[in-house]
């Protein structure tokens, strides 16, 4: 976490607007995204950890969004940034509809593990996704931590016909990690952390530990851009720069740290905004021809207006910031 000193709160509070975006279809349990967006020197920028979070951790997010609207960009390295569309886990049905509302985009990547579901819906979504792309498609998987060890390897090996790029956090503990990497080095399949760096007291245990091939690396929960840039070069493996399900504003941050970084050579998790049915600017942060453009959104009242969360949750949410606000105050002393 930046050591930077820390704006005013009553600077970030002065143009805090928390909204509520509704989803085109269920994603993570949820059907609707609250955030609290704010405008800083450098422009807007979001505070949106996920409710479950403790303030512990929210606080870094807080970090990230201070990072975005008070600090000056690092420099560009790329003009716009190739990204995947995501399925939620959905019916293998609704995979064609899903996959219709992004434009031009290669890469695929799948939710799967969810809760009530079983190993089978997860090859019928996948299979899905592999008809709709095409053998010249890349399908990532994304598990979320919710297989052990063994149900990952059963997972892997049920799923592996369908060619994949790669699967995401299958396990939570980093040593199932390690030991599902050595059962199924013979298939050849990456692993790629997420949530063992984004929820680490230490992002770079991962690195260290031989656990992964690759790390999703997300702006916001790591502290901001700078930092994250930090992480990826202490780290030494190829990175996926993802979102954690952003409004528009949060999806420029993740592209602000995509672009600075010196190698990308996956395809980013940063086109969810195709799956909100409104967001917080008239035009939306989505991938046209799979790429993501560098734009900074800029939200106008009428916009934030009309995705304005319920006065209780506005509540909610400015008590929580203004808690994070003041452990960040603590940590820098």
């Amino acid at each position: 976490m930046s050591t930077t000193r820390l704006p005013p709160l009553a600077d970030v509070l002065a143009t805090a607007r928390v909204v509520a975006l509704p989803l085109v279809t269920r994603f993570r349990g949820i059907g609707t995204r609250e955030a609290v967006v704010f405008e800083g020197p450098q422009g807007w920028t979001e505070f949106s950890p996920f409710t479950e979070y403790g303030d512990a951790e929210a606080a870094t997010w807080l970090a990230g969004a201070l990072d975005f609207g008070w600090e000056p960009a690092p420099p560009t390295r790329r003009d716009a940034i190739p990204v995947n569309a995501t399925v939620p886990a959905v019916a293998a049905s609704e995979v064609a509809g899903v996959l219709a509302r992004y434009d031009g985009c290669r890469t695929v990547k799948v939710k799967v593990a969810e809760a009530g579901q079983t190993l089978a819906d997860d090859v019928a979504r996948v299979r899905a996704v592999r008809e709709v792309m095409g053998p010249e498609g890349r399908v990532r998987i994304d598990a979320n931590a919710a297989w052990n060890v063994d149900e990952a390897e059963r997972a892997v090996h049920a799923l592996c016909a369908f060619d994949l790029e790669y699967v995401e956090q299958p396990c939570a503990e980093i040593d199932e990690l390690v030991q599902l990497r050595e059962r199924i080095a013979y298939l050849d399949i990456a692993i790629a952390a997420d949530e063992s760096v984004r929820k680490a007291a230490d992002p770079l245990l991962v690195a260290r530990a031989g656990a992964a091939d690759l790390l999703v690396i997300k702006a916001q929960p790591l502290g901001g851009v700078h930092a994250a840039i930090d992480i990826v070069a202490q780290a030494g493996l190829p990175v996926v720069v993802s979102s954690a399900l952003d409004t528009s504003i949060g999806l420029s941050m993740g592209a602000a740290l995509a672009a600075a970084l010196p190698q990308l050579d996956f395809d980013c998790g940063l086109g969810t905004a195709s799956l909100f049915a409104a967001d917080v600017v008239a035009s939306p942060l989505v991938a046209r021809g799979g790429l993501l453009s560098l734009e900074r959104p800029r939200p106008a009242s009428a916009d934030l207006d009309r995705v304005a969360a319920a006065d209780e949750r506005r509540d909610w949410w400015l008590a929580r910031l203004r808690r994070c606000y003041d452990l960040l105050e603590v940590t820098r002393g």
